[in-house]
């Protein structure tokens, strides 16, 4: 990975001493548990990523993905988008907790910006190098803050659905988009990605859309094929496309917030 890193011009520096803690924040009346990984080495203050899980909510595949940024350097927070730190391993549930968010899109705003600047606040971040990143529900929760006009340098959706309602107006978005989609993802349309891409231009937005052929719906989580077995989705792990999606968005971070 290094040698591939170094080849392609991305920083090749691992971190040796990644640390890990929980940050309480608030969004109302609603107690948020976020999860921070940092490496405690640093003295300069670094760009950071906020890390939206999906509809699952932060369990340990989202953790993980916060080290693995902390990693590379920047600071990292894996997002409470339901309260008191809650995930499940049960679809049904995870569904109505993400419909709770999807039905009150104000909601969801309000949890991601509380995490923004509760991310922001922490010791040895850039406030002004933010980018967010989310897979499937959490995909398209950064996407939609991106449409809103959120202040972020960029965000990155892995096998996010697509939001084509409330089109964004021209000029609004201010962050770079980047979309990584899987060719075989049954739940995105290609009348979505059409529509997607239209009201994307329309606004002029700066956006690029990956699409990895083969590939269906969470393609970047190992877990999803004992998932797709016990509870009949359409989903896949692809390894290959994992690898190659990661690597585009560290190339994408390096841009966008110079680190």
């Amino acid at each position: 990975m290094i040698l591939l890193a170094l080849l392609i011009g991305l920083p090749a520096q691992a971190a040796t001493n990644v640390d890990t803690r929980t940050v309480n924040y608030k969004a109302g009346d609603t107690e948020l548990r976020g999860y921070l990984a940092y490496d405690g080495e640093q003295e300069q203050p670094r760009p950071a990523v906020l890390v939206v899980p999906e509809w699952w909510g932060l369990n340990d595949y989202a953790r993980r993905r916060a080290r693995e940024l902390a990693e590379l350097g920047y600071v990292a927070l894996a997002v409470d988008m339901y309260g008191d730190g809650k995930a499940t391993a049960d679809p049904e549930q995870a569904g109505v907790w993400a419909s709770q968010i999807s039905k009150n899109p104000g909601l969801g705003r309000a949890r991601f910006m509380a995490a923004l600047q509760a991310l922001q606040g922490q010791q040895g971040v850039d406030p002004e190098r933010v980018a967010g990143i989310g897979y499937c529900f959490g995909g398209t929760m950064v996407l939609n803050m991106a449409r809103v006009g959120a202040e972020l340098d960029g965000v990155v959706s892995f096998h996010g659905t697509l939001p084509v309602d409330g089109p964004p107006a021209p000029e609004q978005i201010q962050a770079e988009v980047l979309l990584l989609h899987g060719g075989a993802d049954s739940y995105v349309t290609a009348t979505q990605i059409a529509d997607f891409k239209r009201q994307m231009q329309h606004a002029g937005a700066d956006f690029d859309i990956i699409t990895y052929p083969g590939a269906k719906h969470s393609f970047t989580n190992p877990a999803a094929d004992a998932v797709a077995q016990k509870y009949d989705l359409d989903v896949g792990y692809d390894a290959q496309a994992e690898q190659q999606s990661w690597l585009e968005m560290r190339t994408f971070l390096v841009r966008v917030l110079g680190y």
